[in-house]
């Protein structure tokens, strides 16, 4: 699998996945290990997510890379839910702030976690457009080194702004939802519609759309969730080139819009 910046380019989403079931999340987990993927995507609002990846970790930690969240409006929340995470995954390689709550309040106390080494990068994420503008100035601090936003055919707002400020400082970018909001899914096309992208080396359309949010340079990451382990290893094959070029880019995106 390709790497970039933050590690391998195919990661794993945990929300409305495996929650608080460990044997579930073992499974999903270690198959996506097994296939290249170490980047895993988690926070405290999913529903015992947390928990049961840094379970399901135990004994391949080293082989991960977790980018965990804090969602809290007070510091001292803000801190137990660090506590536990420190308990369950020992260290956080990535600290995001949540859909932008309180990040400004944050920022000092993560910094200083930092700088003792319980954590190695800080982020910011947000899924509303509304957002996106607060974003970018949380970005202009440079006090962020990972971006996390929507990107999918049919949400590529961050194209904007987003992506391209994130290039000029040297941000990493994980794409959250690259197959598509649950409220606004790309369509799957006809088997047929996929033949002239077949060798672009993928046999299905969420492997589609992942190979065309990786397709844009300035990605380094997408994180599709999943709770099956065999969608991981499917998920998982999209993050080897040859990557789609303009044209094909283009035929992607009619697919979904259709």
């Amino acid at each position: 699998m390709e790497e970039r910046q933050l590690g391998p380019v195919v990661g794993l989403g945990t929300s409305n996945t495996f929650g608080g079931d460990r044997v579930l999340a073992h499974r999903v987990v270690a198959s996506a290990l097994d296939t290249g993927c170490r980047l895993f995507d988690t926070s405290p609002m999913y529903g015992g997510a947390e928990e049961s990846l840094g379970f399901a970790l135990t004994d391949r930690r080293a082989e991960a890379i977790v980018a965990t969240k804090i969602w809290a409006d007070s510091v001292e929340e803000s801190r137990a839910q660090l506590a536990d995470q420190l308990r369950w995954f020992g260290r956080v390689e990535i600290e995001q702030v949540h859909n932008l709550v309180a990040w400004e309040e944050h920022l000092p106390w993560l910094e200083e976690e930092r700088e003792l080494g319980q954590i190695d990068r800080l982020g910011v994420t947000h899924y509303q457009v509304a957002a996106f503008g607060e974003l970018a100035q949380a970005l202009r601090t440079r006090r962020f080194s990972v971006l996390q936003v929507p990107y999918n055919p049919l949400e590529r707002e961050c194209e904007e702004e987003l992506l391209p400020l994130a290039n000029e400082l040297g941000v990493g970018v994980i794409a959250m939802r690259p197959l598509g909001d649950k409220s606004r899914l790309p369509n799957p096309p006809p088997a047929e519609a996929l033949a002239p992208l077949r060798d672009f080396g993928f046999a299905s359309w969420p492997q589609a759309l992942l190979k065309w949010a990786l397709s844009d340079e300035r990605i380094d990451a997408v994180i599709p969730a999943t709770k099956d382990p065999e969608h991981a290893r499917e998920n998982a094959a999209a993050g080897e080139p040859p990557w789609l070029g303009p044209d094909e880019r283009k035929l992607v995106e009619r697919l979904a819009q259709s």
